[in-house]
C-alpha cells in the first residue's frame, strides 16, 4: 500500500488562485505518482466537501489577540497566526503517513501534535523564507519581525526531516548550517507554444496586486509604458491580476487593467511577452515559469530572475533602460520575440522529459 502524504495549507486550493497555488497542484500532481495524498487546509468555506481535502475554518484576523498570543508565546505574529487548533485537531485525525507543510508556518499545528506524530513525519517546503521578504515590505517593523520569523523558520525546518525550496541559496545556507535543505527545481508542465509571430504587439503582466511587490510592478510597468511604447504602432499593455480595491486611475493610451481573472490562458495566448518589473523577489517567480511553459519570452528585473528562472536561461536586464528597450524590441520584431519564445518553450519541455524537478520533489518527499 502507498504512503499516505498530507499537504497542509493556509488556502484552500480549489477556491483559491495565485502563484503558491498553481505550485502546490504541480507538486501534488507529481507527488501522486508516488503516493496517496490529502489536503488539510484552511478555508472560507468549510463546509464545502471533497473526499481528500479537509478543511478547516479559518479565523478572523483579530490584531489584539494576535500581538498577545505572539507576545506570550514568544513567537513571531505570522507563526501564531497559522497555529489554529482545529488544524491541530485536523492533523492528529489523519491516517497520513507523513506531513508536507506548504510554508514553514503552517508546521505549527502539526508540532503541537507532535504526541500522535514523530519528527519523521513532517518535511517542510519553505516555498520563500518570510524572514528575507519582510525587511523588504515592512520597512523598521518589518526588520525587527524578522528576526523573530527567522527564530521561527529554524525551529520547524529543525523539527522537519527534511526541507525544500525553490531558491537554490537559501537552501546552501540552510545547509551549510547543518539541515537537509534540498533545492526543489520545479517548473511547470509544458502547454502548447504560443505562436508569437502571430501575436498583437502586446505585453502582459500578471499578478495579485494585493501583494505589495506586485502592487509596486504595476506603477512601475505603468510609469514605463509612455517610454516602451513610443512610436511603436497599436502597442499594448495589460495588466491582469486581482487588484485590492479598485483599479489603477489614469492610466496612459494602450494600457488596459483587466483585473483579476479565473483563467489567464486565452490572455497569454495573445501576448507577444510577458514583464516581470518587481523590485522584491523571493522564492519562485510562478509568472515566468508560466510563460517559459507556454513559449512566451519574458523581459525581467534582477529581482525577478530566481534560481529556477535563471536554469532555464531567462535574464535579467541590467537597469531600467536595458529594459525599456528589450520591452521596444520584443514589440517591434515578431520574429526575434518568437525565437526566445521557442527556445524557452524548448529548454523547459527538455527539463521535463528529463524528469529534474520531478525527481527532485519526489527525493525529498521521500526523504
Amino acid at each position: 500500500m502507498a504512503e499516505r502524504l498530507g499537504f497542509l495549507l493556509g488556502k484552500d486550493p480549489t477556491t483559491t488562485h495565485g502563484g503558491d497555488m498553481t505550485m502546490f497542484r504541480a507538486m501534488r500532481a507529481i507527488a501522486d505518482e508516488r503516493f496517496e495524498t490529502e489536503v488539510i487546509c484552511l478555508s472560507e468555506d468549510p463546509s464545502r466537501v471533497e473526499s481528500d481535502v479537509v478543511r478547516v475554518a479559518k479565523p478572523p484576523l483579530s490584531w489584539p489577540h494576535l500581538a498577545t498570543r505572539s507576545l506570550l508565546g514568544r513567537r513571531s505574529a505570522l507563526h501564531v497566526r497559522f497555529d489554529v487548533d482545529g488544524m491541530r485537531e485536523a492533523v492528529e485525525a489523519s491516517s497520513a503517513d507523513r506531513f508536507v507543510a506548504v510554508h514553514c508556518h503552517l508546521a505549527e499545528p502539526f508540532l503541537r501534535a507532535i504526541d500522535v506524530h514523530s519528527r519523521a513525519d513532517l518535511v517542510v517546503s519553505t516555498e520563500v523564507l518570510e524572514s528575507d521578504i519582510w525587511p523588504r515590505m515592512y520597512g523598521r517593523l518589518g526588520r525587527v519581525e524578522a528576526r523573530r520569523l527567522r527564530r521561527d523558520e529554524l525551529r520547524i525546518i529543525g523539527a522537519a526531516v527534511a526541507s525544500g525550496g525553490y531558491d537554490r541559496a537559501e537552501m546552501d545556507v540552510l545547509r551549510a548550517a547543518g539541515h537537509d535543505a534540498r533545492w526543489l527545481p520545479l517548473t511547470l508542465p509544458p502547454k502548447p507554444a504560443v505562436d508569437v509571430r502571430d501575436t498583437p504587439p502586446r505585453l502582459v503582466m500578471l499578478g495579485h496586486r494585493g501583494w505589495r511587490p506586485n502592487a509596486e510592478a504595476a506603477e512601475t510597468i505603468v510609469r514605463l509604458w509612455p517610454q516602451i511604447s513610443a512610436g511603436i504602432t497599436d502597442a499594448e499593455l495589460w495588466l491582469v491580476g486581482e487588484h485590492p480595491s479598485k483599479p489603477m486611475a489614469a492610466l496612459p493610451p494602450g494600457v488596459l487593467d483587466h483585473g483579476f481573472v479565473g483563467d489567464v490562458g486565452p490572455i497569454l495566448q495573445t501576448a507577444r511577452a510577458l514583464t516581470a518589473p518587481v523590485g522584491i523577489g523571493g522564492g519562485v517567480r510562478v509568472k515566468l515559469l508560466e510563460a517559459a511553459a507556454r513559449g512566451i519570452p519574458a523581459v525581467c528585473t534582477t529581482e525577478a530572475v530566481g534560481s529556477i528562472e535563471a536554469s532555464l536561461g531567462l535574464s535579467a536586464a541590467a537597469d531600467e533602460s536595458a529594459f525599456i528597450a528589450h520591452c521596444r524590441t520584443l514589440l517591434a520584431d515578431a520574429d526575434l520575440a518568437a525565437a526566445e519564445g521557442a527556445r524557452l518553450h524548448e529548454t523547459n519541455a527538455q527539463r521535463w522529459q528529463d524528469r529534474i524537478g520531478q525527481e527532485a520533489v519526489l527525493g525529498w518527499l521521500a526523504a
